[in-house]
Formats: C-alpha cells, structure tokens, sequence
C-alpha cells in the first residue's frame, strides 16, 4: 500500500509520520503501558521498563510530555516529589496498544514459521 492511501505522506503539511514514529518507538510503548495503570514516579517508571536507561527515560518522558500524551506533576515538598501520568490523549492509546498485543499474540506462530522458513531459504540474509 503506497504511502498516498494510508494518508502517510512526506509533506511538510502532513505531521502523521511524526506522530507514528513517536508512537511507534519502543520506549514510548513500554512507557505509556507502565502508566496505563495510573501515575508513577519516575524510578517506579524505570523498574518496569526493563532495559530502559535513566537518560532514554527522561528522553521519552519529555517527548511524551511535549506531545502531550504525558502529564508531569511536580509537588512542592522537600525534596520535590515528580509523578507522570497519562493525558486523556495519551489514555486513548491503551486501547490500541492492547490491540496490537492481542494481534501479536495471535499471529505470533504464523510470524515465526514465516521467519524460520524464510532464513532457511535465505541463509546469507543479514535482516536477523
């Protein structure tokens, strides 16, 4: 399907890819999943996101915050207490992201059989 029928184009007028890179990036996804239950400090955040590295948390959560999918409340005490949570906006995405997860979980096999008959006939690919 070419880029014209998904409504994905490259103009400068068309910021649909932006918001699907952002989207799609895997931090993103882990992040918005970990708050799907509600806010979070950050550390809490760090925990459950396996792999995650302080630097790329404050990355996604910034950007999350900037695109307004994330809310980050700051509390006056001593030290100051930071939470995360998600907008509305970014609320409406759980429903997809479970999507996906169930579409996942049911062609999972299919993938996988697709991938090992495919290295097996292509066993110079460098795409593992």
């Amino acid at each position: 399907m070419s880029p014209t029928h998904t409504g994905v184009t490259t103009t400068p007028r068309c910021r649909i890819r932006d918001i699907l890179d952002r989207i799609g990036d895997k931090w993103t996804v882990l992040v918005i999943v970990e708050l799907t239950d509600g806010p979070r400090r950050f550390r809490q955040i760090q925990h459950g996101v396996d792999g995650i590295s302080q630097r790329m948390l404050t990355l996604t959560l910034r950007r999350l915050e900037r695109d307004g999918l994330v809310q980050r409340t700051v509390y006056p005490t001593v030290p100051a207490q930071v939470d995360y949570r998600l907008t509305a906006t970014g609320a409406s995405l759980t429903d997809l992201l479970h999507d996906m997860a169930a579409w996942s979980r049911t062609h999972q096999h299919n993938i996988e059989t697709a991938r090992h008959h495919y290295d097996a006939t292509h066993p110079d690919s460098d795409i593992r």
